[in-house]
């Protein structure tokens, strides 16, 4: 497994000139926007207290524990889109409480804890991070694998990766910040 990046800050994806050459390939403009949202999970949950993680505080809410678990199982599944299996993190969990469709319940022992979560987060999409700069426009630029609405609305490979990257990992990081706010916890930022 590669060298996790820091996720303490933003910082422009290539900071080498021989890394990404201008124009500025599409792997290192969709690593800038992974950081952020990297970067923005984590101010989200830091100052939720470990033990509320799997709080349902309001009927029909994701608690964080689900929201960051489904988060973390999409990495792998950018590394395989990018041909990447190699790269794939090692889960300290099963996709089973996480994967789409599945219900988010009340802690009933199914749930890791938020140490665990948040690292396996932080250290899938911090691969994906470090490995999209050197993904080459060819790939991106191949047919979604993906089937039915996801093919239809994110026909290449690039157009994916782009989602599952920003918008899903931003939607979901959203529906934590509501959660806080249900919860009393007021904004993070």
């Amino acid at each position: 497994m590669s060298t996790t990046p820091s996720t303490t800050s933003s910082p422009s994806c290539c900071q080498s000139k021989t890394a990404c050459a201008e124009p500025r390939q599409l792997g290192c403009v969709i690593a800038d926007t992974l950081k952020v949202t990297i970067f923005y999970g984590n101010e989200i949950v830091k100052s939720i207290p470990a033990d509320r993680f799997c709080e349902i505080p309001v009927k029909e809410i994701n608690h964080p524990a689900f929201c960051i678990g489904h988060l973390a199982i999409y990495a792998n599944r950018v590394l395989e889109l990018v041909g990447r299996d190699d790269l794939k993190y090692a889960m300290p969990f099963s996709d089973e409480h996480f994967k789409m469709g599945a219900p988010c319940l009340a802690q009933d022992g199914r749930y890791p804890s938020k140490e665990v979560l948040v690292a396996t987060f932080n250290g899938a999409w911090g691969v994906v991070a470090s490995v999209l700069p050197e993904i080459n426009e060819a790939t991106l630029a191949r047919a979604n694998p993906m089937e039915g609405r996801m093919r239809e609305r994110f026909p290449t490979v690039g157009s994916v990766v782009n989602f599952l990257c920003g918008a899903h990992n931003m939607m979901h990081i959203g529906q934590v910040s509501s959660w806080r706010r249900v919860a009393g916890l007021g904004s993070a930022m």
